[in-house]
């Protein structure tokens, strides 16, 4: 990759950090842009108290200089506000053994581990007795900082008008029809807390998200992630790493508690006869035109001019008021698992970490088709591939 990251940082510690390379030389980077895409991670029906604790806002370290990316790799920082709290039982320097601190440590340590989160897997692995240990990264506040790197990623794609928006299409049993056009309704989706555009659907799946929540329970959903304005030829047929619908695929399933992703027609696609399933090529106006598409915008790992369309469903979270059966790790016991302060429904935070994440692959295939050393140079690439298509 060329747009490549690395984050650090956990959910209780001092702060999150992400380190990018790869962002061209001249990209407008604006922090209030930032900012308001880590609002739209934390807004949502069904989220947890760690919301009402935490505003998060990012710190630029490096690579940005007058509000324009230099060409060097740019360093991220999100503050944990609730650190204060955690002084002792997380610090990263050896603690004096006072009978306080003892006592502060021992209050956080955890060995009943969860069903279905990294808990036991991960303590295993890396030879933890604590658990807390593992929960602290593997914690769905990572996420943060995806959020913040597609925010630089989504500020390379709006300089050639490609733009990215999410969309709720399920809550638990309450299923809500995708709009047809949803940029068309991007103003009602933003301004839902559970980033739908169905009027209908939005109290049931209040009612339940509210009945999970009183029996202690969780839930989780489906969205689709949809990116217009995108050129045709991103991505490669020729190699399997290069396949752009792999890539985003990868990006999207590594979200914490995404359990499948498909690209337009998705699993549809085993019932659907191919006189129904591929898209018919037209020409308009001297331009390739698609009536349909199935296809999502990728035929054999590239994009063909048509809208990016991405569906994930999010399971579950495994944290529970009413908590499930399970082992302490230090005696081998049967316990109730842990629990951790948590959302009941998390599924709009997730659409927008969905986006980030496809907007990562999608600025790193424009990195990759049009050059990445400036953004001038950039743009003249994009513009003679743009003219060399419409000549064709």
């Amino acid at each position: 990759m060329i747009l490549r990251f690395l984050t650090s940082g956990e959910s209780h510690g001092k702060c999150l950090n992400a380190i990018i390379e790869g962002v061209p030389a001249g990209i407008t980077i604006d922090v209030n842009f930032i900012n308001n895409e880590l609002g739209r991670r934390q807004i949502g029906y069904g989220r947890g108290g760690r919301m009402l604790i935490e505003k998060d806002t990012v710190k630029i370290l490096s690579g940005v200089r007058h509000g324009k990316s230099i060409g060097s790799p740019i360093c991220l920082e999100i503050e944990n506000k609730d650190w204060e709290n955690w002084l002792i039982p997380m610090s990263s320097e050896e603690v004096e053994q006072t009978e306080e601190n003892i006592n502060l440590i021992n209050s956080k340590k955890i060995t009943n581990v969860r069903p279905g989160h990294a808990d036991l897997a991960g303590a295993l692995k890396y030879n933890h007795t604590d658990v807390r240990n593992i929960l602290e990264r593997s914690s769905a506040r990572e996420t943060t900082t995806r959020v913040a790197v597609g925010s630089i990623a989504k500020s390379i794609l709006k300089e050639f008008g490609i733009e990215g928006l999410s969309c709720v299409t399920q809550i638990g049993t309450v299923k809500a029809e995708l709009p047809q056009n949803i940029f068309e309704h991007k103003e009602q989706i933003e301004n839902s807390d559970l980033r739908i555009s169905n009027d209908n659907a939005y109290e049931l799946m209040k009612k339940e998200i509210d009945k999970a929540k009183e029996d202690g329970d969780t839930l989780g959903g489906c969205f689709t992630v949809v990116f217009k304005n995108v050129p045709i030829g991103l991505g490669s047929h020729v190699h399997w790493d290069r396949k752009l619908d792999g890539l985003l695929a990868q990006a999207i399933m590594s979200i914490q508690a995404v359990k499948s992703v498909e690209i337009g027609l998705g699993s549809k696609v085993a019932e659907t006869l191919g006189s129904k399933t591929h898209d018919e090529i037209f020409v308009e106006n001297g331009k390739y035109i698609r009536k349909t598409n199935n296809a999502g915008g990728i035929e054999s790992g590239m994009t063909n001019g048509e809208d990016i369309v991405i569906t994930a469903s999010m399971k579950a979270i495994p944290t529970m008021k009413k908590p499930l059966n399970s082992i302490a790790i230090d005696k081998k016991e049967e316990v109730q698992a842990h629990f951790e302060r948590s959302d009941t429904c998390a599924v709009a935070a997730c659409a927008v970490v969905a986006e980030a994440m496809a907007a990562i692959i999608l600025a790193d295939a424009m990195l990759e088709k049009f050059s990445h050393d400036s953004l001038d140079e950039m743009k003249t690439n994009y513009q003679n591939h743009i003219n060399r298509i419409s000549e064709r």
